[in-house]
């Protein structure tokens, strides 16, 4: 059974901004079409990289001067990142900004990208993989977890399974968000992505 997202609530959604923080940054969420099925293209971030090395992400990082707006952010990342050009990317929609711990307030837009060979920046990129979204939907791949922060509180951690890579943190809230609002997955536990 292939697996479609229904993108149209993605493109409806109102996303909240955050701007309190003391950085901003944008990731792509990119969906890939491979023979009729729809797949996500996450990164895994090089194991020397100061934060966050070897996890799982989307393209994206830290806005400059330079970027117009946020989407270009997003956009200019994930061209150095994984050679995506920016005229590439449909964009389909934002989701809600996340705080991370590390004072980043970040923005995810999610977008179609074309079925094609991309090539990795060796600073920043382990790997780039492709899972697809009927994976990622299998309740055998999913766990979450519930964890006391100092600061933040109660939170939920998601966590999940393809393939051997393990998708969670701010990159698994995301992943949250844009299945509820493009399938039927409910993640067990409600969170607050604005907090966490």
């Amino acid at each position: 059974m292939t697996t479609r997202l229904t993108l149209g609530p993605v493109a409806a959604y109102e996303a909240t901004e955050i701007d309190d923080q003391e950085y901003d940054a944008a990731v792509l969420a990119p969906i890939v079409d491979r023979d009729g099925e729809d797949h996500l293209l996450f990164t895994r971030r090089a194991d020397h990289l100061g934060e966050h090395p070897g996890q799982m992400s989307f393209p994206g990082g830290g806005a400059e001067p330079e970027d117009a707006t946020i989407l270009e952010t997003a956009l200019r990342e994930a061209n150095e990142e994984i050679g995506l050009e920016p005229t590439e990317a449909e964009i389909v929609g934002q989701l809600d900004d996340i705080r991370t711990v590390t004072e980043y307030a970040v923005t995810p837009f999610v977008a179609h990208v074309p079925n094609r060979e991309y090539v990795r920046n060796d600073n920043e990129v382990a790997e780039i993989v492709v899972l697809p979204v009927s994976e990622l939907l299998d309740p055998e791949n999913y766990e979450y977890e519930r964890r006391s922060h100092p600061y933040y509180g109660d939170i939920v951690i998601h966590y999940f399974h393809v393939d051997g890579y393990t998708v969670w943190g701010a990159t698994g809230r995301i992943l949250v968000q844009l299945l509820e609002l493009a399938t039927a997955f409910e993640a067990p536990e409600k969170v607050d992505r604005s907090s966490v």
